[in-house]
Parts: structure tokens; C-alpha cells; sequence
């Protein structure tokens, strides 16, 4: 039985709920990183999925790390190269998974989103926050440093200066100032956040879920690819695309003046 993630599906959309709220959701000490791996094979091996909504239960989106977690690294029979693994086959794994994922992932920041709370969210395609919503890359202020991929994430986001202020600082801003440096997409009044969410889940799942898949992918490419390989792979990607019977479908739709029916 799950002690952490809720898997709820509606048709195409599965929603994602981290539900330890009075922890405020973190993602160590506990089988959070398990219950992610597990439901994203899931959401892979279901084609019917086309998007994924994140959020949290209670005050907060995820606290990120558990502080007792982290005072239990600190002990002298806990060695460097301990941490390391534990590193690298726990939250780097979600990392990499998460944001592999091919169907896109809305990030619904209900409350705080704080250290890997704040990269998690990073790791999604879209953010949309409640006006409760709180972001901090508040590592510094513990004596470390992002361990999931925070330094590669953030400032592709919101920029290098940006990021950096955030990551030298600690500094905690709330949702409006998180508008403002494209860190979120909307922030919306805190009883439609979901209502606001499942809204554009729906209108990206109206669309041919191949066409979507690809799309991700190709965007994910284009973040560390030449433009020269991107067109390459967009050449490639389009023929397959053009020989799908979605792409029929919808050019005899859009012809026909009617909306089209995805298998």
C-alpha cells in the first residue's frame, strides 16, 4: 500500500498527491522516491495517460529534504562515499525519471516548495501556483548544496543571475514574485488551483498523444543539443508524426470544420 503517493486517473490525466502533510511531504526518510519510480513505469506503460499533475496535501507542495534524514548523514559511521550513493540511487534517480517522462507534467504548487521541494517542481514542464504558494532554494542555509539537480535545472528556468540569487541566498519568495521570474506560469486564487490545473491538462490531452510525446521530447533535446542535431531529430520526428493515423485525423478534421476524434 502506498505511504505516500495518491495515483488518481480520470481518463487521460493522473494526478499525483504526495500525502504526508504533516511532514510537509518530504522526499528522504520515507519511500517517496520507490512510490515516484513506480508510478512513472506506470504512467510510461499506459499510453492512454497524455498528462500528469503534481501536488501536495496540507500547507505545503514538499518541504524537500527530511532535516532528521540529514542529521543521520552527518554521524562519523556514515562515510562520503555513502551519501554518494545514496544520492545517486535515491533522489537522482527521480530526477532523472521525472523529468524523462514523456507525457507532460503540470506542477500544482499548492503551498511551500522548498530545496528539492522547489527542484522537484523544476523537474515538471509547467508550474502553476496557488497565491500561498512559497519557493526557496534554501540548501545554503543548511551548509549544502542542491544534490538533485537544482544547478542544472533552475537556471534554465528563470536565467543564471536569477537562480543564482536564489541559490546564494536561501531567500524564500512568494508566488507573485515567482510570476515575475518565469519560475510559474500563473498563480491563481488557492480554491481553483486544481479546477486551474485540470483545465489545461484537459486541453493538452485534446491533442494527438504522440504529437505531444514528441514535442516534450524534442524540447528536452533542444536544452543541451546544437541547433543543427535538433533539426535533425525534428526531421525526423515529423515523418514520423506525419505517417500516424492521428495526423490524418486531424488534417480531415480541421478540413471537415469538426473536432477530431484521437484514438
Amino acid at each position: 500500500m502506498s505511504n505516500f503517493l495518491i495515483y488518481e486517473q480520470n481518463g487521460p490525466i493522473v494526478t499525483l498527491t504526495m500525502n504526508q502533510p504533516e511532514q510537509r511531504n518530504p522526499l528522504t526518510g520515507n519511500s517517496a522516491v520507490p512510490e515516484f519510480l513506480a508510478a512513472i513505469d506506470r504512467i510510461h506503460d499506459d499510453r492512454q495517460v497524455r498528462c500528469v499533475i503534481l501536488t501536495g496535501n496540507g500547507p505545503s507542495f514538499c518541504a524537500g529534504g527530511d532535516i532528521r534524514e540529514m542529521k543521520r548523514q552527518a554521524l562519523p559511521e556514515v562515510s562520503e562515499m555513502d551519501i554518494r550513493h545514496e544520492y545517486r540511487r535515491g533522489i537522482q534517480r527521480l530526477t532523472l525519471s521525472l523529468f524523462d517522462l514523456e507525457v507532460p507534467v503540470i506542477a500544482a504548487v499548492n503551498g511551500h516548495a522548498i530545496g528539492a521541494g522547489l527542484d522537484l517542481a523544476c523537474m515538471c514542464d509547467i508550474r502553476i501556483a496557488s497565491e500561498k504558494a512559497k519557493f526557496a532554494e534554501s540548501f545554503i542555509k543548511l551548509g549544502i548544496i542542491p544534490g538533485d539537480g537544482g544547478a542544472w535545472l533552475l537556471p534554465r528556468i528563470v536565467g543564471m543571475s536569477r537562480a543564482a540569487e536564489l541559490a546564494f541566498t536561501g531567500d524564500m519568495i512568494d508566488a507573485e514574485q515567482a510570476l515575475a521570474i518565469n519560475l510559474v506560469s500563473h498563480v491563481v486564487p488557492h480554491d481553483q488551483l486544481m479546477t486551474t490545473a485540470l483545465g489545461l491538462a484537459a486541453r493538452i490531452s485534446q491533442h494527438a498523444s504522440h504529437s505531444v510525446r514528441l514535442t516534450k521530447r524534442l524540447m528536452r533535446e533542444a536544452l543541451h543539443s546544437r541547433l543543427d542535431t535538433v533539426l535533425e531529430l525534428s526531421a525526423v520526428f515529423q515523418a514520423v508524426a506525419h505517417k500516424t493515423p492521428d495526423h490524418s485525423e486531424a488534417v480531415d478534421a480541421f478540413l471537415e470544420k469538426r473536432p477530431a476524434r484521437f484514438i
